[in-house]
């Protein structure tokens, strides 16, 4: 894959986490988007996929490795937000606050910067769509075209 894809790949994957950080400072139809412990291990894996694939630039001999990261990374990311899609389509399962909640929050990251790693939402909250797709079901979407597109591209042969 060449390096301006990479480039693509990192700034998009970056792109979608800055629109989450957007959600959750500004809103969306009067409703503001507080971050579940999901979503913020969702964030991890978008920006997994984005320092890999931007290693995978500039370590040109590592490529290959930053590019097998970047996909696991989409792969970390597609099994965690089909877990919450499918916590929404089963509301009764959640019991509230969420243990897994405490534990993120007293990570250093969530601690120093917490508008974008502390987790403050319900991962079962219904929130409004945005064209016809809830927030984890978005992302599910992105991640698993992510992570095909990276897999298909891993096997390919360099011209």
């Amino acid at each position: 894959m060449s390096s301006v894809r990479y480039l693509f790949i990192s700034l998009f994957s970056l792109g979608l986490v800055i629109f989450a950080v957007i959600l959750q400072q500004v809103g969306y139809q009067e409703v503001s988007f507080l971050p579940c412990p999901l979503c913020i291990l969702q964030r991890v894996g978008y920006l997994g996929v984005a320092i890999s694939c931007f290693l995978a630039v500039g370590i040109a001999p590592l490529r290959k490795l930053f590019h097998g990261l970047a996909a696991l990374s989409a792969a970390y990311g597609v099994s965690v937000a089909a877990h919450q899609v499918w916590l929404l389509s089963h509301p009764e399962t959640s019991c509230g606050i969420d243990p897994l909640e405490t534990w993120i929050n007293q990570f250093q990251l969530a601690q120093g910067l917490p508008w974008l790693f502390k987790a403050d939402g319900l991962c079962s909250a219904k929130l409004p769509a945005i064209l016809g797709l809830q927030v984890p079901e978005w992302s599910l979407f992105w991640f698993t075209v992510l992570f095909l597109l990276l897999t298909v591209t891993f096997f390919k042969k360099q011209q």
